[in-house]
């Protein structure tokens, strides 16, 4: 699921912007053994995070079929933080593609299976159904900033940082089966 939200991200955003974005990692620019040729003059896009949402952690995961209860592990809910960078070799044009960036996530931050125009027949999308996500501006501080491009390689280039929620994970796979409780005795003794 998380390459399939990366992807239908990558294409809104290539839809607004009309300019082609990689998934890509950015850390691999400078030791990309083509010279980074492959990432020059693009727009990447790069998940740098993910972290698990653990407010939602606890949730039973039960669904009723006729009248039996599966029982299943939890749904795991993660974050995750993409990064895209401009890698243009004009800078000017790095910084038009970092506001355009801006200003479609401005004008849409919530994702649904209906609101979402991508391509549906593509292969890799093929396992996607019903989806609900929402992209939010993510400002570091210049100490993470500097943490974060110190861990992909040093080079700082025009870049915003986005955190996607919730992206809910599970697998199909009932750990237990049980009936369901369809009446109760109502004659109740008080003890004494």
């Amino acid at each position: 699921m998380i390459f399939e939200i990366i992807k239908i991200l990558a294409e809104q955003v290539e839809n607004y912007i009309e300019s082609s974005i990689t998934l890509g990692n950015v850390a691999l620019i400078e030791s990309d053994p083509n010279g980074g040729t492959n990432l020059e003059n693009n727009i990447l896009l790069t998940m740098i995070n993910l972290s698990e949402e653990v407010t939602l952690k606890n949730f039973p995961n039960t669904k009723t079929v006729g009248n039996k209860v599966h029982q299943k592990n939890a749904i795991v809910n993660l974050n995750l933080y993409l990064l895209f960078s401009s890698n243009k070799n004009q800078y000017n044009q790095a910084l038009k593609d970092i506001s355009n960036i801006i200003a479609f996530f401005q004008g849409k931050k919530i994702f649904t299976q209906s609101n979402t125009i991508y391509n549906r027949n593509n292969v890799e999308l093929s396992q996607i159904d019903n989806f609900r996500f929402v992209v939010d501006l993510y400002t570091p501080t210049f100490e993470e900033l500097n943490y974060i491009w110190g861990s992909l390689g040093g080079k700082q280039i025009p870049s915003v940082l986005y955190k996607v929620s919730i992206i809910r994970i599970e697998r199909e796979t009932t750990l237990n089966q049980s009936g369901l409780i369809l009446e109760t005795d109502q004659n109740l003794k008080h003890k004494q």
